[in-house]
Formats: C-alpha cells, sequence, structure tokens
C-alpha cells in the first residue's frame, strides 16, 4: 500500500529531476511502481516544485486512479512499461534541450555511442520513434513496444523516455542520455562513435570484471 511516505519521496525525486532543467514548465512527466500501484505526477504539474495534492495514485490492475488527482497524459506508456517489465520500478518522461534538439533534426544519428556510458548505461541501441500526437495511444503503444528491450527511447519532435529500477538509476541514465546529445549537437555531426569490438570489451569488463563504468 503507498504510504505518506512514498508521496513525499516521489515529490523529492520529481523535484530533484527537474533542478537539472530537463523539462520546461508543466513538459514531462514521472511515474514510480509501488507494489500493484503507481505513483504519477498528475497533468499539468511541474515537477521542479511538485506538490503532493498533484500526484496521482493508480492502481495497475485497472489502471483506475483512486485519490481523485488525474495522472499525466502519458500515464498509459508509464502503465504499460511497468506490465512488460518486472524489472523497472520508475519511468521518466522528459525533454531536455540537447535531446529534444536531436529529436527535431532532419537527419537524426542512428548510433548515440559517442562515450561509453552510452552502451553501458542505455544499452546499444536507443529506438527512435516517428512524430505522434502526445497522449495518444498510438504513442502509448510505440512506447511500450519499443521499451520491451530496450531503457531508452526518443522520441521524435517531442522528447525522451528512460527507465530504470529506481530513482538513481533512471537519473544517471536521463543524464547520460542529454551528455551524448550534447556531444552529438555541440561537434555539429562531426563525431566518431564507439566500435562493436569496443563496446564488446566495455561489456566484459563491467560484467566479468566487476568494473563500475
Amino acid at each position: 500500500m503507498i504510504t505518506n511516505e512514498h508521496v513525499e519521496k516521489f515529490v523529492e525525486q520529481a523535484r530533484r529531476y527537474g533542478k537539472e532543467r530537463w523539462m520546461l514548465c508543466s513538459s514531462g512527466d514521472l511515474s514510480w511502481r509501488i507494489g500493484n500501484e503507481m505513483l504519477v505526477s498528475g497533468t499539468g504539474s511541474w515537477l521542479r516544485d511538485l506538490k503532493k495534492d498533484k500526484v496521482a495514485i493508480c492502481r495497475m490492475m485497472d489502471r483506475q486512479c483512486i485519490n481523485g488527482v488525474k495522472p499525466s497524459m502519458e500515464f498509459d506508456f508509464h502503465a504499460g512499461v511497468y506490465r512488460n517489465r518486472q524489472d523497472v520500478n520508475v519511468v521518466l518522461h522528459f525533454q531536455s534541450e540537447f535531446a529534444t534538439a536531436v529529436a527535431c533534426m532532419k537527419n537524426k544519428p542512428t548510433n548515440f555511442n559517442v562515450v561509453a556510458e552510452i552502451p553501458c548505461k542505455l544499452g546499444r541501441t536507443i529506438p527512435i520513434l516517428p512524430s505522434m500526437r502526445p497522449g495518444s495511444s498510438a504513442l502509448a503503444k510505440a512506447v511500450v513496444d519499443a521499451m520491451v528491450n530496450h531503457d531508452a527511447v526518443l522520441l521524435a519532435s517531442h522528447g525522451q523516455v528512460v527507465c530504470g529500477r529506481d530513482f538513481d538509476d533512471v537519473f544517471e541514465k536521463a543524464a547520460f542520455f542529454e551528455f551524448a546529445c550534447r556531444i552529438i549537437v555541440l561537434s555539429g555531426g562531426n563525431y566518431d562513435v564507439l566500435t562493436e569490438a569496443e563496446i564488446d570489451e566495455l561489456e566484459y569488463y563491467k560484467f566479468c570484471r566487476g568494473g563500475d563504468m
């Protein structure tokens, strides 16, 4: 059962994300799975100064809100990710400056592995989804399907979604996603990416030798 302490922690973490300027005003949304229920930032709320009365508590089984707060319009893909990923407990949808600039490029990069942290933290590939109406069932389905096997997706002309096991995991993934996109934008497209052999070596170091990447 979700307690007042859970809500307070959720508010604290939402404000932590908001301070990073990863979303403007009411853009972006955050959710946290707790057992068979989930906390979701409410429609129109600003994560940087989220209040407890703007946090929706929803049941996972039937996706019904049980505290009278209307959840974010992107609630469906948050719930869908949790249904498919038992390893995921936090989902963040955001619009950070450089990653969103990449999302709006005509010629978007197909490889984001400019630094070792990307394949190590977010995976070797980051899917790019076509432009779809925010809050639509089509967008929700596309995000849910893409995140079955990925921890991050780029939404064309929209933003990004990352998921992870806890708040620190998601914070780290969002930070490195934005860092990689900053490199891509500031390089003017003139950048190198890690080779598959180099990524294989990183995987060996990380998983076989106990390295901390």
